[in-house]
């Protein structure tokens, strides 16, 4: 497998707009981490049960999965700057409500089950088009290292904003942590509303269900494609699990309340080391080598289940977060790279709920299984589960082969003959 490294060329840093684009969704990143973490803490405040915390969780989770599909043919048809800065917008005002409500002592566990509902919707009115914009906002040259950039910068947002809500919480309560995210969204906005895009290709529309069919119909029309959504299925249903249920049971059992904090820590580390490898590692056929890596998360699981000391399990969950992230990197430059632009954001929506909407099935059947067949046996099950669907994903020509476009090593997508808006006329 070689490997390339664009070193000519103007690169995503020196695009205005990207950086706009960089800082906004950073920010906004560094809120949503915090956010989970404060209304958590925000419900038990309140004296809610397990029970009803997880109603609450779900309920964000819920609406957001039925959404994210009818937002991404939204993300098609309208200026996605315009959809970006007004779902921020939104998502600020908001979490503006929940936290005058926390501050006031006027909120109730129902009124924030609501508001998580709602801001399920937004976060998937502006997740798949923030995504989708990208190829936008640099040259084809520099798209490699926008995406890489653009996940780096996200995930140590999220390390900061996970350490960050419990000191906010601790000192200042959970309202005023959720005036934060509040805030990050507002910046977001603001951001969004600097960007200045090429203009985005328009294309004769059908119906709602129409334009969700012809996103369906893309899907299937590339095997890499459905083929990596449906390992992504599998992934999420076991691997969700072990995540929410039999790793911190195991771990905490073992090595005390903190060692499955650090187990988490090590993952996270993974990631952010993960994304700085991607932004000089360059595999031609970029699938392929993304799709090895993820075989690296079975690692952690394996480790759990064979009861391996503290620095091993600590191993594992890097390696897991290094092998995910360097796949999601090479993955999210596979879609922007082979897909037409007017159907980028119904694709990303697509892969995100694919991604997504077996977790919550996972998490439920967890416990029973595990309780059934072993803690063990399960972690064992789940490791080859993840190990098995990332081989046979590599069996398709389509995986193995597709191959990166970059500096015109390959050949381009056919492009279609389509008129353009420019969406720079529509910001402020």
């Amino acid at each position: 497998m070689t490997t390339t490294v664009d070193v000519a060329g103007p690169g995503a840093w020196d695009s205005v707009t990207f950086r706009w684009l960089l800082l906004g969704r950073t920010v906004s990143g560094l809120g949503s981490a915090i956010a989970p973490v404060a209304l958590a803490l925000a419900v038990l405040h309140l004296g809610g049960s397990a029970t009803e915390l997880g109603l609450v969780v779900a309920a964000y989770a819920l609406v957001e999965v039925l959404t994210t599909l009818f937002s991404g043919v939204i993300g098609d048809r309208l200026p996605r700057t315009l959809l970006m800065r007004g779902s921020a917008a939104l998502a600020g005002l908001s979490q503006a409500v929940v936290a005058v409500l926390l501050i006031t002592d006027q909120a109730t566990v129902t009124l924030l089950a609501v508001m998580g509902g709602v801001n399920g919707a937004l976060a998937a009115l502006g997740g798949p088009v923030s995504r989708a914009v990208v190829p936008q906002t640099v040259s084809a040259a520099a798209l490699p290292n926008a995406v890489s950039a653009l996940r780096l910068s996200q995930n140590t947002a999220m390390v900061m904003g996970f350490s960050l809500a419990g000191v906010l919480v601790g000192f200042f309560g959970p309202g005023w942590a959720i005036a934060v995210d509040a805030a990050t969204y507002a910046v977001a906005a603001v951001c969004f509303t600097a960007m200045r895009v090429a203009g985005a290709p328009v294309v004769p529309h059908q119906s709602l269900l129409g334009d969700l069919g012809a996103g369906a119909r893309e899907v299937f029309r590339h095997t890499w494609l459905w083929v990596l959504i449906t390992q992504a299925l599998l992934y999420h249903l076991v691997y969700g699990g072990v995540q929410g249920v039999v790793g911190p049971i195991v771990v905490t059992r073992e090595f005390g309340d903190q060692a499955w904090g650090l187990a988490l820590a090590a993952l996270m580390v993974g990631f952010l080391v993960g994304g700085v490898i991607t932004l000089r590692y360059r595999p031609r056929r970029l699938l392929l080598a993304g799709t090895v890596f993820l075989s690296l998360t079975a690692c952690f699981p394996l480790v759990l289940a064979i009861d391996a000391p503290l620095p091993v399990i600590l191993t594992g969950a890097f390696l897991h977060g290094l092998g995910l992230e360097i796949f999601n990197v090479n993955w999210d430059l596979a879609i922007q790279q082979e897909i037409p632009p007017d159907k980028l954001a119904r694709v990303f929506a697509f892969d995100h709920v694919g991604s997504f909407v077996m977790r919550p099935l996972g998490l439920a059947i967890t416990g029973p299984v595990a309780e059934a067949l072993g803690e063990h046996t399960w972690l064992y099950v789940t490791a080859a589960a993840m190990a098995g669907s990332t081989l046979l994903a590599l069996l398709p020509s389509g995986v193995r082969n597709l191959t990166r476009d970059s500096a015109g090593e390959s050949t381009p997508p056919v492009s279609h003959p389509v008129s353009t808006i420019d969406e720079s006329a529509t910001s402020r």
